[in-house]
Parts: C-alpha cells; structure tokens; sequence
C-alpha cells in the first residue's frame, strides 16, 4: 500500500515539473510577433494605402447600374439553361 502511495506522489511530482518546463517555455516564446519600426510604418502605409484605395472604389461604385448588370447576367444564365 505505502509503494502505491509513494508512486503516485513521485507521479505527480514529475507531472509539477514537467507542467513549470511548459509553462517557462511559453513565457521564453511568446506567441506574438515583434516588427521593427521600419516594417510597422511600412504596414501601416500599406494598410493605409489600401484604405484610400477601397474609399475611392466605393465612392465610384453605382449601385443601380452593378444592380442592372446583375439583373441582366441572371436573365442570360437562364436563357442558356
């Protein structure tokens, strides 16, 4: 009985030091990238510049006419069915 005791308790203390290796090691690795300032103020221009460029799209977007060309896509599908 006392055996079965002991290796439980030698069980478990392997698991607390197995279980603090993990958690050290997740503290040492973060999982979040780290940019230099370089690469972030090019990602931002970039997004930016993508930003200005989607305005711009939807402002000349005619939603009457995407409607229309939808409308007439649609008839001609069916006629070729």
């Amino acid at each position: 009985m006392n055996a079965i005791i002991y290796g439980i308790i030698v069980i478990l203390f392997m698991l607390n030091i197995v279980l603090a290796l993990l958690y050290l090691s997740a503290r040492r690795s973060p999982y979040y990238v780290v940019y230099d300032e370089e690469t972030k103020n090019a990602l931002k221009r970039r997004v930016l510049h993508l930003k200005e460029d989607l305005e711009s799209e939807l402002v000349d977007f005619d939603i009457v006419e995407w409607e229309k060309t939808l409308e007439e896509s649609i008839e001609e599908e069916i006629r070729n069915l």
